[in-house]
């Protein structure tokens, strides 16, 4: 009888161990068949946040529109690289050194302040209370109407950085981070995305920085770890199909079945999934 557990990794597509160099080939070449599947597409747009994840597929994006560019001859096919600010990032440093290292065609800036205090203000008009917890859910949101409206002017495709670690967890806001034409990195989890860096030559700074969705405006930088009350070399030992302790696997088991519903399209009359 199958286990939870392994029903899980087949889902999310893991493997117990990687070959790096093949699995970043497999990301770029992924991107560019896409790419050449619909040939009016001819930019890739990106937010990158200075976290591990966005910095790999930033350089992994960039390598691919740089070898689409060279098999074609056709100098339109560019990388968008987007930072993304809620006023001033605190990190700010750290994605600026990102960008350095990825070397994108094109970057922008596109702080959202503004835009997520004036939905936040309308709707406190109306006597909504909008927690601190929600209004990060708004900002994860407006991101990726930013990103959308960049694509949507540019023929672009939206790149999407989530793996199987965040997926299994639902770490990511539904229609928000979760939101994206492709997703590149799905199969990878936390250490394996890490590896990849290693192999691209990342400084050791990209893939060690302790992870944040850093949404929150009373609790700035927390740590992924903390929020999800399991930390993700748990996560990865579980998705190779590695022992864990009983907690964790609990722990790990309840994110999944609770965030079932943001891995699956809208949901529809007939579907029967959210009923077991």
């Amino acid at each position: 009888m199958t286990t939870l557990q392994e029903k899980i990794i087949k889902e999310m597509g893991t493997q117990p161990q990687i070959d790096a160099q093949e699995e970043i080939r497999r990301s770029i070449d992924f991107i560019k068949d896409y790419l050449k599947q619909f040939p009016f597409l001819k930019t890739l747009v990106l937010g990158i946040s200075g976290g591990q994840d966005s910095t790999l597929l930033g350089k992994l994006a960039q390598i691919a529109i740089e070898e689409i560019r060279s098999d074609t001859g056709d100098e339109a096919y560019q990388f968008i690289a987007v930072r993304l600010p809620y006023g001033v990032q605190g990190d700010e440093k750290d994605a600026i050194e990102v960008i350095k290292w990825i070397q994108p065609d094109q970057q922008m800036v596109v702080n959202i302040k503004d835009s997520v205090d004036s939905v936040v203000d309308e709707l406190e008009k109306q006597g909504q209370i909008v927690s601190d917890f929600n209004k990060g859910n708004i900002k994860a949101r407006q991101r990726m109407i930013v990103q959308y409206a960049i694509a949507g002017d540019r023929q672009g495709v939206v790149l999407g950085s989530d793996h199987a670690a965040e997926s299994i967890t639902g770490f990511y806001t539904k229609f928000g981070d979760g939101a994206a034409d492709i997703m590149p990195l799905f199969r990878l989890n936390k250490r394996q995305g890490a590896k990849l860096l290693q192999e691209l030559g990342a400084p050791a700074a990209f893939y060690t920085k302790i992870p944040t969705a850093d949404l929150q405006d009373n609790r700035p930088a927390l740590a992924d770890e903390e929020e999800l009350g399991v930390s993700y070399e748990y996560i990865d030992d579980y998705l190779e199909g590695k022992e864990v302790p009983v907690q964790a696997k609990k722990r790990i088991e309840q994110l999944y079945l609770t965030s079932q519903h943001k891995r699956h399209l809208p949901i529809n009359i007939f579907d029967d999934f959210w009923k077991i």
